[in-house]
């Protein structure tokens, strides 16, 4: 079910300048140096570069099809053998091409977004889906009005789709939503990440909860309902939505009890009605388990059999810098958690952390976007470090300064405590201190780099 240089030319409003309106349309790229033979450019203007400046090298390594809207300059006697359609807007160009190709499929969507957990709650649930359908998902963190589309439009002989919706402002995920019309929405929870940006933990709750502008008009919504604020809106949602709840405190439709866990990933029992299964996931964070009865909740309301959605759960493969393990030859483990931060992400890894009989090192940069919130949040963390008899921190940049300051003032030694500006400024000290059987855990805001450092750890020998 692939469309052509017609379709995109009617629901865009666009023009062909040259080439062929009967010319199918299969693979879509915003980046002329991974383009291939044949594909459809779009000219992508950001904040430092304009992709419509690119259309010639786009040409010249194969693309077929170029979508602009800015096209002055063009030698159209050049590429007499290609097409060029010209559009007002080509982000709101690919969102409407998205939007056509998904209306082209009569398949379950799932969206999934949340304040935390979003990446891990989306693999969990494509990992369940897979041993039964052909599942395209968001490839690493691509949730945003650009990566989101362009994952809709990868759209083949698949028969399932899990997509993950970021936002950082009111109204993103209202865009989003409605040009995937999911099928089954979920909303993992409602916590403090972009709070600065939105102001209060209830806004972040009103922009998440517009995932559901886009919900099938038989479509069904999951939600955490141990997350306080979701909790809260269970009875408005009941009301007006076909609504499921997963738990562990608060009865809900999907629970888990039994709970084991370690350093290595936690064992329980999934309740559904009168069924018991019992689960094992390969990672050991509440957030996990969690994500695991999420899966399980929607295998079983897709139909797959109770094993499969066992495997499905076991077989979880995570996206890189989520908690990744990672061990170097001087046998130091790494907890790799770089890709992102937020309190509660933040809290989850320092538990996780905390389970282990090792030597326990935190290596934490800042965590962005919090606004007027940024000295009370970075002082929970500091609080937690505390909590989770971490033996020795490492903070990095300006704002872990209060996470240091608050551990101190809670009772950390102050002599197992180093702060760095930067993460290079780490390198020396992790040379020096760290040794075989330590465990480290490194996380921070993506901004802050943090990958450097891991990198630098996997280097020692």
């Amino acid at each position: 079910m692939n469309i052509y240089v017609e379709d995109i030319i009617r629901e865009c409003n666009g023009k062909l300048i040259i080439g062929d309106s009967k010319k199918e349309c299969i693979n879509f790229c915003k980046d002329t140096r991974i383009i291939k033979e044949n594909d459809v450019y779009i000219g992508i203007k950001g904040e430092n570069f304009d992709g419509n400046k690119f259309y010639d090298k786009a040409f010249d390594n194969g693309a077929s099809v170029c979508i602009l809207d800015n096209i002055e300059d063009i030698d159209i006697n050049k590429y007499k053998d290609k097409t060029i359609i010209k559009v007002e807007d080509s982000i709101i160009a690919l969102g409407k091409i998205a939007a056509y190709k998904r209306s082209l499929y009569n398949i379950p969507v799932i969206a999934v977004t949340g304040s935390v957990g979003k990446t891990s709650t989306k693999d969990m649930i494509a990992s369940v889906l897979e041993t039964k359908y052909n599942v395209l998902r968001t490839e690493g963190n691509n949730n945003n009005n650009i990566g989101m589309p362009l994952t809709i439009l990868k759209l083949k002989d698949h028969n399932c789709m899990v997509l993950e919706m970021g936002m950082n402002h009111f109204n993103e995920i209202s865009y989003l939503t409605k040009i995937a019309k999911p099928t089954i929405a979920v909303i993992t929870n409602i916590g403090t990440a972009h709070i600065g940006n939105l102001g209060s933990r209830e806004n972040i709750l009103k922009a998440k909860l517009e995932i559901l502008e886009g919900l099938d008009k038989d479509g069904i919504l999951f939600i955490n309902n141990d997350n306080d604020l979701l909790h809260k809106e269970y009875d408005k949602l009941k009301d007006n939505y076909n609504l499921k709840t997963i738990g562990i405190d608060n009865k809900s439709d999907y629970m888990a009890c039994n709970i084991k866990e370690d350093i290595t990933g936690s064992i329980f029992t999934i309740k559904d009605n009168d069924i018991e299964e019992n689960i094992q996931v390969n990672v050991a964070t509440r957030p996990f388990i969690y994500n695991s009865v999420m899966g399980y909740a929607i295998g079983k309301t897709l139909k797959i059999d109770n094993d499969l959605i066992k495997k499905g759960i076991s077989d979880l493969k995570l996206t890189p810098h989520r908690l990744e393990k990672k061990i170097n030859k001087r046998g130091v483990i790494i907890i790799d958690d770089t890709y992102n931060a937020s309190y509660d992400s933040m809290k989850s890894a320092l538990e996780l952390l905390g389970k282990s009989n090792n030597r326990k090192i935190a290596i934490l940069g800042d965590m962005l976007e919090l606004g007027n919130y940024t000295e009370e949040i970075h002082r929970k963390v500091g609080l937690d470090v505390i909590k989770n008899n971490i033996d020795v921190l490492i903070t990095v940049g300006n704002y872990s300064e209060f996470i240091k300051d608050e551990a101190i003032k809670t009772g950390f030694n102050k002599e197992n405590i180093y702060s760095f500006k930067q993460q290079t400024d780490t390198y020396s000290l992790l040379t020096d201190i760290l040794k075989k059987g330590d465990i480290v855990l490194v996380k921070g805001s993506h901004g802050i780099n943090l990958i450097k450092v891991v990198e630098k750890i996997l280097e020692l020998k």
